[in-house]
């Protein structure tokens, strides 16, 4: 379980770090799903461990996250 677990963090902190340019509509879907996944796993970790770390690193995805689905959306009106 353990291996899983840091696997789950290392592809997290790989994500947080990576470039966000999303030229085309499928490359944010693709980012929007990925962080999503990596926070619910990140979230189960976190009901087993109380790892006030992984709790920061879910925060900072999901800032990750709302702007992804922000530029999905687009602007209203246009």
């Amino acid at each position: 379980m353990e291996v899983k677990e840091t696997e789950i963090v290392e592809k997290a902190t790989e994500f947080e770090n990576r470039r966000h340019v999303y030229k085309s509509t499928n490359e944010k879907i693709v980012a929007s799903r990925e962080v999503k996944s990596l926070i619910l796993n990140l979230n189960e970790i976190y009901k087993e461990t109380k790892d006030p770390e992984i709790m920061e690193m879910m925060k900072r995805l999901t800032l990750i996250k709302r702007k992804v689905e922000k530029r999905l959306k687009g602007r209203p009106g246009a």
